[in-house]
């Protein structure tokens, strides 16, 4: 969106002056020696990079060894067959496949040289096929060119190797001691990417790191807040550090478009997509998943847009392609047509070498702690087979419940953030097949056997308009009906005296509302009225069943509460043209602070990792919170009372401000009464008490009109 509005503006600019962009050979512009115009570039070492390449010119250049020897009769095909395997994992330079021959019996020499158009593609061919079996006689030794000369340079007698002491790298984990317990966002308006803490108790954000042309497309953090990751037409990187952002790794991946970590930021995923060179190949996607310490290529997925499509041939692709489940970085797993892909991260390959097969799967997911698929498959032979809910333990793939469901129109399926619960919102076809009508089914996965209880609005017939667990907790939420009211109901999956069954807890009547923000720490919700709306904010409070605070901001796009669920930010994002910004609330509902931005894209707060205290003295910090308390009461009172003090500065700067403007009006006045007593032939007559003031009444007729009105005896 950056790149538009720049263009845009060059766009304006050219037109301003009259200038025909066609006709400019952008190539061959060519800036002042150390002049950047004020932009500073992400790639200074990219630039010492492709140097030092240059000099060597051989760092995109590999060789493969223990090829076939062939006469001439066979060289095409096994050239064919070396571009066919090397061609999948980078773009080969024309001519860029050499294949030497014996120049007396015109055989092949055993080996070739493949020449790629980056060193990371020949780096990644080196890695991937070293050691490749072809044939039982023949096994890859694949070699960079550049090895070579450093081949021949080994001493004739060994030497140890230099001890370098170790040195520790910085705290990546450095903003969590923030003394004032504060969270970090990020922001990104214009060319500008912007790293800010959220200083509530002073009303306002407090920068930590600002960066122009930071990205090219969009930034993101990692899920447990470790990094930042930035995307570029080049690949991805991801950047951290204790007082600033330095750049921690790069990832090499052409034209990437979309990115994705693993929950515990050990694997980063990235996407790509193009239209192939050759036209009768289709879309080429290519996804990579890198070790985003060591940027090393784990396991690489290339194809055309129809493998990596849901539901096959013609389908459309989802992000992410891979989800990780478990909670843990241990499993991944695709959609495919009648499968699931399930591969395990320790050597990047299928559990038992093979897909779950499942006939005519639609949709999956992940419960968020445990190893455990729920999948849904729809109706099968016109509804001869009814469309079911499974759920399948892995890696052992068994399947732990099964719940049939009948005259199914659609299914979607909702995990509770800990896992306790799964609900699968059913909507269902009524008997005359003329309409629809929603029920939930309510998977209770950690009791024995699993059971499942099925929900029914009060009026079955209303419209989901949108559903939410709370997190780590054990109610929903559900707001349903017809626009522009519909209602919001709560439920809880326990009662009063644990019999094991839903119950509802309140229904809130016709609500501008379609929505639902839980805070993370549960409790407290905000329901929402974006788009259509215009920004309509309940702050509610589901312990109390009561409303906090009713708020709007005009036109809002975004909400999203902090980590710790203190605060709430809420965002107008560039699909409006107007009052691009921000807004934070107080988890209650109070206004703390707005900030205008133009051209605003995106709002993250920073993720927080799960905190070491156990659950024991968690509950037992909670009992004693007062004690605890004190401390930052009296915070508060300081920085209350310097904001007054602050406050009251600021009051008396203006207020000498105004006196000393009309003090030099009052010294103007006086220097020109002269010219203005010559003015009045010699009159001094400043005072108004010279002056009469009369009330004169002037009457002016602006119309007549006749009009004859009939007399009734």
């Amino acid at each position: 969106m950056a790149d538009i509005m720049v263009m845009n503006e060059i766009d304006a600019t050219a037109s301003r002056l009259g200038i025909d962009q066609s006709q400019i050979d952008l190539d061959s512009i060519r800036l002042p020696p150390g002049e950047n115009f004020g932009i500073i570039s992400d790639d200074e070492d990219v630039y010492e990079d492709d140097q030092l390449e240059f000099e060597s010119g051989f760092g995109n250049i590999i060789v493969v060894d223990n090829l076939p020897v062939v006469p001439k009769e066979k060289f095409e095909k096994l050239e064919g067959v070396i571009r066919k395997i090397y061609s999948q994992i980078g773009v080969i330079k024309d001519d860029g496949l050499w294949m030497p021959v014996d120049p007396q019996t015109y055989k092949t020499l055993g080996y070739c040289f493949i020449e790629y158009n980056s060193p990371q593609e020949a780096e990644l061919a080196k890695e991937k096929t070293n050691g490749y079996k072809l044939d039982k006689a023949h096994i890859f030794a694949v070699n960079m060119f550049d090895d070579f000369d450093r081949f021949m340079k080994v001493p004739d007698e060994w030497a140890p190797p230099e001890f370098k002491p170790y040195t520790p790298g910085e705290n990546l984990q450095q903003w969590l001691t923030d003394e004032k317990a504060r969270d970090q966002f990020v922001i990104r308006a214009g060319s500008d990417t912007e790293v800010l803490w959220n200083d509530a108790r002073h009303l306002k954000p407090e920068p930590v790191y600002k960066r122009t042309y930071w990205t090219e497309s969009f930034v993101q953090w990692s899920p447990l807040g470790t990094y930042l990751a930035t995307v570029h037409r080049q690949g991805a990187a991801v950047w951290g550090g204790a007082n600033t952002f330095n750049r921690l790794m790069r990832y090499a991946h052409p034209q990437v478009k979309l990115i994705d970590f693993s929950p515990g930021e050990k694997y980063l995923v990235t996407y790509s997509s193009h239209e192939p060179s050759n036209p009768r190949d289709a879309n080429r996607v290519v996804i990579n998943i890198f070790d985003v310490r060591t940027g090393k290529v784990m396991r690489d997925f290339r194809g055309s847009a129809d493998e990596f499509a849901v539901g096959g041939t013609g389908g459309v692709t989802s992000w992410p392609v891979f989800r990780w489940g478990g909670g843990k970085d241990k499993y991944f797993a695709k959609l495919g047509k009648n499968m699931i892909s399930v591969y395990e991260t320790e050597t990047f390959s299928l559990i038992d070498k093979k897909s779950l097969k499942v006939e005519n799967v639609m949709d999956f997911s992940w419960s968020p702690t445990d190893p455990i698929l729920s999948l849904y498959v729809p109706e099968l032979g016109g509804g001869n087979q009814p469309a079911r809910v499974s759920l399948v333990q892995i890696p052992g793939k068994e399947e732990l419940r099964q719940k049939n469901l009948f005259s199914v129109s659609d299914c979607k399926m909702y995990w509770q953030s800990i896992g306790d619960y799964l609900a699968v919102k059913v909507d269902r076809y009524t008997k005359t097949k003329k309409s629809t009508y929603t029920g939930f089914e309510l998977f209770r996965i950690k009791e024995r056997d699993i059971p499942i209880e099925v929900l029914e609005l009060d009026n079955k017939n209303d419209k989901i308009i949108a559903f939410a667990w709370e997190p780590k907790g054990h109610r929903f939420a559900v707001i349903h009906g017809d626009s522009p009211r519909p209602d919001v109901s709560f439920y809880s999956m326990r009662t009063a005296h644990n019999t094991g069954r839903v119950s509802k807890l309140t229904t809130l009547k016709g609500k501008q509302a379609n929505a639902l923000f839980w805070s993370p720490s549960g409790r407290f919700i905000v329901l929402a009225g974006l788009k259509g709306f215009n920004g309509q904010l309940e702050f509610y409070n589901v312990d109390e069943l009561e409303t906090m605070a009713t708020a709007e901001h005009f036109m809002a796009t975004d909400i999203e509460w902090d980590p710790t669920g203190r605060y709430v930010a809420t965002a107008v994002t560039s699909v409006h043209e107007m009052e691009n910004g921000f807004n934070v609330w107080s988890f209650n509902g109070k206004l703390l602070y707005r900030t205008l931005k133009d051209h605003f894209f995106q709002f993250l707060w920073r993720p927080r990792p799960p905190s070491f205290l156990t659950p024991e003295k968690e509950e037992e910090i909670a009992k004693n919170l007062k004690k605890y308390s004190k401390k930052y009461e009296a915070e508060d009172q300081d920085v209350s009372m310097l904001l007054s003090e602050q406050e009251r500065e600021k009051r008396k700067m203006l207020k000498d401000e105004w006196e000393k403007w009309v003090n030099e009006w009052k010294l103007l006045h006086e220097e020109e009464k002269l010219e203005r007593q010559e003015l009045r032939d010699g009159e001094a007559s400043d005072e108004e008490e010279e002056y009469e003031a009369k009330d004169i009444e002037v009457e002016e007729v602006l119309d007549v009109t006749e009009e004859v009105l009939p007399f009734d005896d």
